[in-house]
């Protein structure tokens, strides 16, 4: 006896039957931030257009987001298929055939991201992280504070000039302390503000011949001003402060100034978040003896590691959370002060986002004068701002950082310190061969 299967039936059939063969998981290790928690938010907007696709969200904080997505992919251990990286990895791991060439539609329009966060996620013309959003850094304040202290710092202050700002704001029978900067040990967190504050003093990681210079007087003053500074006008237990915990100081209105990543600009503005919304202002990262190198350049992006098995499910992903629709999604539900900055030239043309934003022309100002290819007072061989683009610099941001942190508890002197450091990177460099 025949069996006859209606048209409907089969049509239904073969469709159920293409959805469960494209089927993919996507497990997607993130960075705990504001930002990234309103990506996973909005992550059903995404999905109810791509129904066959599961998302399996990873949060870390920043230092265990770079160790877990770092050791998985050296290894090739395969734990992810959207990996959250920035600036230092992207070209590095591109040129290794770590990750998948990003290739996206005519609608992604690529050339709209910023040239300086695009070109730092490329590696040979080939784009191999998208930008989640970018940032350089700035000085974020307490205008009503600034105000009663009688204190003006302008929109380029010097290093002086902050220092004096900070002692007058500074009151601790109230909680509130002038000046809050990272001192957790990092690469990514405390090395990131003291390369760039070394920088301003003329300092720098590599000499041409690419030996160390971390023992100089350049380093030793400003790694000096850093720890007088942050013991004198800080909140008690800066060597555990990263973004987050300095976040939340400044939400509480316990830090008179701030000087750190321009993406958290979005958020003590936000009168949801913080207690000091209407009272915050804004200026370029200070000068020492040169404006050189003095505010870093970085990028949070997605990255597809080549280990993935659902690359092209992978890359849609990426397209859909770094796109100019995924920012209007954000302002539309979110508001328009609360999108991911940084990446795209098209947002800072927005007439909402600049009416809603008032750190958007500062951010900019900062983003686009940051310069890699030159961002130290004498030559150096290497690109990058707060960090060095060779595999190496990894383990010897690392290493510093935890020496700084010391230096910082008074576990070691500065001269100590920076001895250390010094000592170590000869060793590594060393061993690398560059010298």
């Amino acid at each position: 006896m025949k069996h006859f299967v209606s048209t409907a039936a089969l049509t239904s059939a073969l469709i159920a039957g293409s959805t469960a063969a494209n089927a993919a998981e996507l497990t997607i290790a993130t960075v705990n931030n504001g930002h990234m928690i309103t990506m996973q938010k909005l992550a059903p907007e995404f999905l109810a257009d791509n129904p066959a696709i599961t998302l399996n969200w990873v949060t870390f904080n920043e230092g265990e987001l770079r160790e877990q997505v770092t050791t998985d992919i050296t290894e090739g251990g395969g734990q992810f298929d959207v990996m959250t990286i920035g600036m230092y990895e992207a070209p590095i791991w591109g040129e290794r055939g770590w990750l998948t060439p990003l290739e996206f539609s005519a609608e992604y329009q690529e050339q709209d991201l910023l040239p300086a966060i695009r070109d730092g996620l490329s590696y040979d013309g080939n784009l191999y992280a998208a930008p989640f959003y970018g940032e350089s850094s700035m000085i974020m304040y307490r205008s009503d504070l600034m105000r009663s202290a009688g204190i003006d710092i302008g929109s380029n202050p010097t290093w002086d000039e902050v220092i004096v700002a900070a002692e007058a704001m500074t009151d601790p029978a109230t909680g509130t302390y002038g000046i809050c900067l990272r001192g957790k040990p990092g690469w990514g967190d405390n090395m990131a503000f003291l390369t760039t504050m070394a920088n301003s003093y003329g300092a720098q990681l590599f000499a041409e011949d690419w030996r160390p210079t971390l023992d100089t007087a350049e380093w030793k003053t400003a790694v000096t001003l850093y720890i007088d500074t942050l013991t004198k006008y800080g909140p008690p237990g800066s060597e555990g402060n990263s973004f987050n915990e300095i976040l939340s100081l400044f939400n509480e209105g316990r830090c008179g100034m701030w000087i750190d990543a321009t993406i958290a600009a979005s958020f003590i503005t936000d009168p949801e978040q913080s207690q000091v919304a209407n009272d915050v202002a804004f200026a370029q990262a200070p000068s020492g003896v040169t404006g050189k190198g003095a505010n870093w350049l970085w990028a949070w992006a997605l990255a597809v590691p080549a280990g993935s098995n659902a690359p092209d499910e992978a890359t849609r992903f990426i397209e859909w959370a770094t796109s100019q629709a995924y920012i209007e999604l954000v302002g539309e539900k979110q508001g328009w002060g609360q999108v991911p900055t940084g990446t795209r030239q098209s947002t800072y043309r927005n007439a909402q986002f600049q009416e809603a934003a008032l750190f958007a022309d500062a951010e900019l100002n900062a983003i686009l004068s940051a310069d890699p290819t030159d961002s130290t007072l004498n030559p150096s061989p290497y690109v990058g701002v707060q960090f060095a683009s060779i595999p190496e610099f990894a383990d010897i941001g690392g290493y510093m950082g935890q020496q700084m942190t010391a230096a910082l508890q008074g576990d070691l002197t500065v001269d100590e310190a920076l001895a250390n450091a010094q000592a170590y990177a000869e060793n590594v460099m060393q061993e690398a061969g560059y010298y």
